[in-house]
């Protein structure tokens, strides 16, 4: 393991069932389409002995800790979206918690908004982060816009293990992040990288 790596976490954002799967409650389009390229980024960076930190949402079944634009989502009765304990808040299939990963549970959009990720990151060293995930325009952006504010130097977003909506919603979120100094490489550019 080189020197960078040490000090790099891989974070896995969002790749659960009700975001991934066709009758996933909030299914983001692309999502699907990307589970290989993170199931590839994850098992690079556990070679390379990085950090891997998968970030989710778990909702009470109540939505009582949801933004107030989506309680409606949730109710007596109503299963919502990534609702705690839900097939829905599960890792999508081929995607596995393993032992010296970390799980990260969030209720907004950013990995650092209201949570200790960014201590958890500093007591382990980690000045470098590399981002997969969904969604490109919201958890991604957010995260990624935070990790800058925070000064994590480099940030990585994977460009085809990331997914929005639409292709072109993606692109665009990836100019305003590589306008910050975000780095972009594919995962097979980032998997040849060694420095």
């Amino acid at each position: 393991m080189t020197e960078k790596w040490k000090h790099t976490a891989l974070l896995v954002i969002d790749m659960q069932n009700d975001f991934i799967l066709d009758d996933g409650l909030m299914r983001v389009k692309g999502g699907k389409a990307i589970v290989p390229n993170v199931i590839k980024t994850v098992e690079i960076a556990r070679q390379r002995g990085i950090l891997v930190v998968w970030v989710v949402r778990e909702h009470d079944y109540l939505g009582r800790d949801v933004e107030l634009f989506r309680q409606h989502l949730y109710s007596p009765g109503k299963e919502g979206p990534t609702t705690k304990g839900t097939l829905g808040a599960e890792l999508v299939d081929g995607l596995v918690i393993k032992e010296g990963d970390y799980k990260l549970v969030k209720t907004r959009f950013s990995a650092f908004f209201a949570t200790h990720l960014h201590s958890f990151l500093q007591s382990n060293g980690v000045n470098s982060l590399v981002v997969v995930g969904v969604q490109t325009p919201n958890c991604i952006r957010q995260t990624v816009f935070d990790a800058i504010a925070h000064n994590y130097q480099p940030v990585t977003v994977i460009v085809d293990a990331t997914a929005a909506a639409t292709p072109d919603i993606h692109d665009a979120n990836l100019f305003d992040m590589r306008n910050i100094g975000v780095a972009m490489p594919t995962v097979q550019e980032w998997c040849e990288t060694d420095v």
